[in-house]
């Protein structure tokens, strides 16, 4: 499978999401996306850092909307388009990657604490249900989580300097290691 293929199969769900969240039409939403995706193939290897894969496939996806809109001529709208197209693409991205690095941390955390994590972020159990599958008390479980968490905080807060929102959303982080083994 090629890059293209894999970016249709890991992104054309959320990007048609994204699209559609400015353009009403199902229609128009399909025509931007198989735009979007013929510019992806067409220009693929002129993309020089690959570590930006996911910005600029939204860099692409927020131009063919905002050249949807200047074709038929939603001035009005273009000018507010902008900003608000910005501000989610860049908050779904921060959110993806640092989610992609916590992901790659749970396994350097300790076997009791990755356990633990898995099993309650991952597969839903709830506190109660981690502490009879793993033998401990409702409050050992709780603690076990928690202390997974700070791991997971330290190890994060170590590699990545993280900007966030009013409501607590990552909007964007900087590496402060270049070799950082999780991002």
């Amino acid at each position: 499978m090629n890059v293209v293929e894999n970016l249709w199969n890991d992104l054309s769900k959320p990007l048609k999401g994204f699209i559609k969240k400015h353009i009403k039409n199902s229609q128009d939403a399909d025509d931007i996306l198989q735009n979007v995706f013929y510019k992806i193939h067409n220009n693929i290897d002129s993309l020089k850092d690959t570590e930006r894969l996911h910005s600029w496939v939204y860099s692409i996806t927020r131009n063919a909307i905002m050249d949807f809109y200047r074709e038929h001529k939603y001035d009005a709208i273009l000018t507010e388009l902008p900003v608000d197209i910005i501000d989610d693409q860049e908050e779904i991205n921060a959110n993806e990657e640092i989610a992609e690095c916590l992901k790659a941390m749970i396994y350097y955390l300790p076997e009791k604490y990755k356990d633990a994590i898995i099993l309650t972020e991952f597969q839903n159990l709830t506190q109660k249900e981690l502490s009879v599958k793993m033998g401990l008390s409702v409050s050992g479980a709780k603690s076990r989580v928690q202390r997974a968490r700070v791991k997971l905080k330290e190890m994060l807060l170590g590699c990545c300097n993280l900007e966030f929102d009013h409501f607590g959303n990552i909007i964007d982080y900087q590496h402060k290691n270049k070799d950082c083994k999780f991002c």
